[in-house]
């Protein structure tokens, strides 16, 4: 939680704003191994982290695809919007806008935050337990996507 004072002096505990991102690239998932130091450490998980203040989530979703993978990305679209305050794994209460992409061109190289990255075939992916949060839970939602074609974004 976020503790801030809002104008007329009231204390307020605010919820953090997350991106959390499906990378994809000839049919398969990009997914990093989360190091052992972070929450959830040691799982496979999807690409995200917060939003910085002065960017779009767009922004931010490029952001942190780029620094934990090295890819560029292109055709970003808003599958879920996640508001749920016991998210799995969470020490906070994260808002996650959740992506899906497609990988363009690998250009740099992940920062500290992984220690492997990995694309996998959606019909074989590492085990529920070992994907980190709620992660399983979106990629569970793009395969419904996938197969019903409704509105976005879609109902968590």
């Amino acid at each position: 939680m976020i503790a801030c004072t809002f104008e007329d002096g009231n204390p307020a505990s605010l919820r953090h704003v997350v991106v959390d991102t499906l990378v994809f690239k000839d049919d398969q998932i990009l997914m990093v191994k989360r190091v052992v130091k972070l929450l959830e450490g040691g799982k496979w998980g999807i690409i995200g982290g917060f939003a910085e203040h002065d960017e779009t989530l767009i922004q931010a979703v490029q952001r942190e695809v780029m620094e934990e993978t090295g890819w560029q990305i292109r055709d970003i679209k808003l599958l879920a919007i996640n508001d749920h305050p016991n998210r799995p794994g969470e020490d906070r209460q994260n808002i996650s806008f959740v992506y899906v992409c497609q990988a363009t061109k690998k250009t740099g190289e992940p920062d500290w935050e992984s220690d492997e990255q990995r694309w996998f075939d959606l019909d074989n992916l590492p085990p529920r337990d070992v994907i980190a949060f709620d992660h399983a839970d979106y990629i569970d939602l793009y395969r419904r996507y996938m197969a019903d074609k409704p509105a976005l974004p879609m109902p968590f």
